[in-house]
């Protein structure tokens, strides 16, 4: 090494790392140790001051030699300052983010000029008369940069700002401030006028479908240089930092749906495009995932602005996800629905999805209303501010001063509700011990605070009182309550504590009687009743409610109990039993019925059969509404448990109808056709209606695949329903002397009545017998003389052809029943093609053609993967076909009664022809030529159009009758292929258009 080359570096090593404050940028664009500064773990100063004191060096003005003031120099020194400030921004990768967090917004604005300078944007050009697909990647990027700034700044200036304090007025200072002030906005007010353009600009760019590259120091060190050594590598490669297409999409749709957001208060259709957009940042959030190394979103601003947008522009998709809470209360608030408001804040207290503050807001923008005169909602208040108390409770939180205030003047109604709320808010089987606690002292607290006695016994005789409060919790209530201290009143005589009144007989029974209505717990009932037996022996208890009901068959025997008590227990028990059996509240009611079960065994053993029985018909209920509901086999016991019902001959026994009805139905539903069949007593046929019917259903299912001469019990169930369905007729002489024929619709000659029979294929599920009924009745209705169009019906030629008595059968009714019997088997099962088929045939009998449509597309769209296969020729066969070209042609849909026609069998060209003459078409016409496969008709349509001279028409059916697919060389495998393929396309487009 040379002695000048070694006193050169010793010179270099000798100086100090950290420059003087005062020149420090001197010493980097001396020594160009820029890049070396930023890689110190902290560099100070640091990178975004860097920036400021680069470009406030680079634009400072000049003097001239008159001591005038000049623009900056366009000098060596300000450019390369100019490129170290881009240089610093490059080292952060252009996050705008920490951009805008640093940099005041006059800072910002010369960078990014500068950026769209070094990156040959033309100066002047409007940036959205620039074609961003044929801009060099890196030109395009800047472009981005500067238009999602620009719209960011725009949104940001709309938010309040706090002032910040002042500190000691300095002249300089406050100057400086008022400058800055002025300059931005200058800048502000030049970027809303673009605006606009700078929307368009970023739209554009959610068009581009390639990455773009950003400007990094080695880029930018590279165009410092000569610009013929870089021109090629800069412009046309991939030099920079690559942006990928998705990530810089999911930063644009984001910057845009915020400029759209911002402007809806202006334009309410704006919101639309937010939500578009926002939506849209989420989906690309999902498809970037971990992998995103440039693309930094607020996940939770974006929440927040699509739940915004849920609210103010809520979807009408039926697809799209369900609206959320806050939504469904800002709806109902805009429409006036407080009732649902209310029952979404009820049951919001099982979740807590809704914040405590949104709540308490709620409440307040409705108490407001209500201090404005609005009496109406004066309810509506409390009721908010009652489920807003109980949240707070469940939660641990104190009572709010408004609930207090709300409840100075408490009255039966808003007693009522209060325990509804807390009934509603709790779910005691899945509750922990704390929830439980808080909402026992919520209660505790509420009868301390009530002076009414009344009230104090409706919320002490609640269930969830009773339940929520052990007995020695009970007890130490009423200590609290005696110790409590009266509140004198001058006016008035003090009133005693509720516990310290005199015992009353009829203060006592009304509260006794009370519970007992309440009250589902058979050994309270039992311990209520003996309670009110030891008061008076005069009243009769079961009379306490007019809802226990019993039916009559089990009233004579139950009210024939000689001792009151027991008579009175018995009945009780048994009408709150068949009262939650008919809620559907199965445990209580098994409950109730085994308590009287063990009740009426001690004296009375039909009363003991009669609660078998109906225990029985509750086990059945109960698996059905449960295993059973999801296909579950019931146990080996209940099914002989039913059978032993049906073979039961116990005489003097008091019988329900509706116990046997249920029992056949069961035996049914679960295919028990051998028994029915084979195994069932003769007795029961000639005895039970129900079991001779269930018998020759079952029997006729058992030999539906036989031969059609073997079926004899389908001509016996037929005999039978026609009996059913047959009306008695008697000749009547009017005052004129004339005969009249008169027919008695609620005589029947069958085994049972029309409504009975009705009434008991609703009980059925098991689709085999429903498609026989069903078939059978369509058969019926088909027989009459004056019929047009038939239904048609799987399985429908097991039936006889004719009846010989037509006129005894009330066909009126029958197609009544038809329809009734269609709208529960869909109600079974929405997607079993043949029942679809027999309502869309009804529908065509009446001349409902739009819903006829509907249910045979319907029908051909569940047994097809809605038309993604082929749909079975069983399902559209020529006649379902031919009806639907008759719907199309009376919808004067003519194009589509031309397409119709090439699905059947054989193509059906005149009424083709025919139907495309028509001019008065009311489908979409020339748009349906490319479902048409049938070059006869297509060429038919060439010559229609030339003939009429529509010109562009005839040039739509050319290009489709030239498609290389349609050729007729092809073999025959492609042709069908072709046919298949427009089927498919022409049947998914009739589903949405009819469905």
């Amino acid at each position: 090494m040379s002695a000048e080359a070694a006193d050169r570096e010793a010179a270099t090593s000798s100086r100090p790392c950290t420059p003087p404050q005062t020149c420090w940028f001197e010493f980097l664009l001396e020594e160009s140790l820029l890049e070396k500064h930023l890689r110190k773990p902290c560099p100070d100063p640091a990178p975004v001051q860097l920036i400021v004191q680069f470009l406030e060096q680079a634009s400072k003005p000049s003097v001239n030699e008159q001591n005038q003031v000049q623009p900056p120099p366009d000098n060596k020194r300000n450019r390369i300052l100019k490129l170290l400030a881009l240089k610093v921004a490059a080292h952060l990768k252009w996050d705008l983010d920490v951009l805008e967090k640093s940099l005041s917004v006059p800072v910002l604005n010369m960078l990014l000029n500068e950026l769209l300078c070094i990156s040959k944007v033309p100066p002047g050009t409007k940036h959205v008369d620039m074609d961003l697909a044929t801009l060099p990647p890196t030109t395009a990027m800047a472009l981005l940069l500067y238009n999602r700034w620009a719209i960011r700044t725009i949104v940001q200036s709309s938010f309040p700002v706090r002032q910040a304090k002042p500190g000691p007025p300095q002249l300089s200072v406050m100057n400086q401030m008022q400058q800055e002030k002025e300059l931005t906005e200058n800048i502000l007010k030049v970027i809303k006028e673009q605006a606009s353009d700078s929307i368009l600009v970023l739209e554009a760019a959610l068009k581009l479908n390639k990455d773009l590259y950003v400007h990094t120091m080695r880029t930018l060190d590279l165009l410092a240089m000569e610009p013929g050594m870089v021109n090629g590598e800069t412009e046309s490669s991939t030099v920079g930092l690559k942006i990928r297409t998705e990530e810089m999409q999911c930063q644009v749709c984001y910057d845009l749906g915020a400029a759209y957001f911002q402007q809806g208060s202006t334009n309410a259709a704006a919101y639309e495009n937010a939500r578009e957009k926002f939506f849209r940042t989420k989906e690309l959030i999902a498809e970037i995932g971990s992998l995103s190394l440039h693309c930094t979103i607020d996940e939770k601003r974006l929440a927040g602005y699509c739940q915004a947008c849920d609210v103010l522009v809520p979807s009408s998709d039926s697809t799209s996800q369900q609206l959320t809470p806050y939504s469904q209360v800002h709806i109902c608030l805009r429409s006036g629905s407080y009732q649902e408001v209310i029952k979404i804040f009820i049951e919001d207290n099982l979740v807590f999805s809704l914040p405590v503050q949104f709540r308490q807001s709620v409440l307040r923008q409705l108490l407001q209303k209500a201090q404005q005169g609005n009496e109406v909602l004066d309810e509506v208040c409390f009721k908010i501010c009652a489920c807003n108390t109980v949240h707070d409770i469940l939660g641990g939180r104190t009572i709010s001063i408004q609930f207090n205030q709300l409840f100075l003047k408490p009255n039966k109604e808003k007693i009522d509700f209060l325990l509804e709320v807390c009934s509603r808010s709790i779910n005691l089987e899945k509750a922990s011990d704390s929830l439980k606690e808080n909402m026992a002292a919520f209660l505790k607290n509420v009868c301390l605070g009530l002076e009414d006695l009344q009230y104090v016994f409706m919320i002490s005789s609640h269930e969830l009182f009773i339940t929520l409060l052990k007995d020695e919790e009970r007890k130490l209530l009423v200590d609290q309550m005696r110790k409590r201290s009266p509140r004198v009143n001058l006016c008035i005589k003090p009133v005693t504590s509720f516990y310290d009144i005199p015992a009353s007989a009829s203060v006592n029974i009304g509260q006794l009687e009370h519970q007992l209505i309440l009250s589902v717990d058979p050994w309270r009932i039992r311990q209520i009743l003996i309670e009110l037996h030891g008061m008076t022996s005069e009243r009769q208890f079961w009379t306490v409610s007019n809802k226990w009901e019993i039916p009559s068959v089990y009233s004579t025997v139950i009210l024939g109990i000689k001792d009151t008590l027991t008579k009175d227990l018995v009945y009780i028990l048994m009408a709150k039993g068949l009262h939650c059996s008919t809620v559907k509240d199965f445990p209580h009611a098994k409950q109730l019925f085994a308590a009287c079960l063990e009740l009426v065994t001690e004296f009375s053993p039909k009363l003991r059969q009669v609660m078998l029985n109906e225990m029985l018909l509750l086990d059945i209920h109960t698996h059905e509404a449960g295993m059973g509901h999801s296909g579950e086999r019931p146990p080996s016991d209940l099914i002989s448990r039913v059978r032993g019902y049906l073979e039961m001959r116990l005489p003097d026994i008091p019988l329900r109808q509706v116990i046997a009805e249920e029992c056949v139905a069961f035996m049914l539903n679960w295919r028990e056709n051998e028994y029915l069949t084979l195994q069932v007593p003769a007795f029961l046929l000639q005895s039970n209606p129900y079991v001779k019917l269930g018998q020759l259903l079952a029997a006729t299912c058992k030999e539906l695949p036989g031969p059609k001469e073997s079926r004899r019990t389908a001509k016996d169930l037929w005999e039978v329903i026609v009996q059913i369905c047959s009306v008695s007729s008697q000749h009547k002489r009017g005052s004129d002397g004339r005969v009249s024929l008169i027919k008695q619709r609620d005589s029947t000659l069958g085994i049972m009545y029309r409504s009975e029979l009705l009434s008991f294929i609703k009980k059925l599920r098991e689709p085999l017998v429903l498609t026989i009924i069903l078939s059978l009745f369509v058969k019926l209705h088909n027989v009459r003389e004056d019929i047009v169009n038939d239904i048609t019906a799987e399985h429908i030629s097991i039936w006889p052809s004719s009846i010989p008595n037509l006129q005894s059968v009330d066909f009126e009714a029958v197609a009544i029943t038809v329809k009734e019997l269609v709208r529960y088997s869909l109600s079974i099962n929405p997607n079993n093609h043949s029942w679809l088929v027999i309502q869309a045939d009804i529908y065509f009998a009446t001349n409902q053609y739009s819903a006829a449509l509907h249910y045979y597309l319907q029908a051909g769209a569940v047994c097809s993967d809605f038309f993604n296969k082929a749909v079975p020729p069983d399902v559209y066969t020529d006649q379902v076909i031919k009806r639907m070209i008759k719907c199309c042609s009376l919808l004067n849909c003519h194009t589509q009664v031309a397409i119709l026609c090439q699905f059947l069998r054989e193509i059906d060209y005149k009424t083709a022809f025919k139907s495309l003459q028509e001019q008065n078409s009311h489908d979409a016409m020339d748009s349906y030529y490319d479902y048409i496969w049938d070059v006869t008709i297509l060429e038919y349509l060439t010559y229609l159009h030339h003939k009429r001279g529509e010109t562009d028409k005839r040039q739509i059916a050319i290009k489709a009758i030239g498609q290389t697919e349609l050729n007729a060389s092809n073999p025959e495998e492609v042709l069908q292929l072709a046919a298949q393929r427009r089927k498919k396309k022409f049947l998914q487009a009739m589903a949405k258009l009819y469905f």
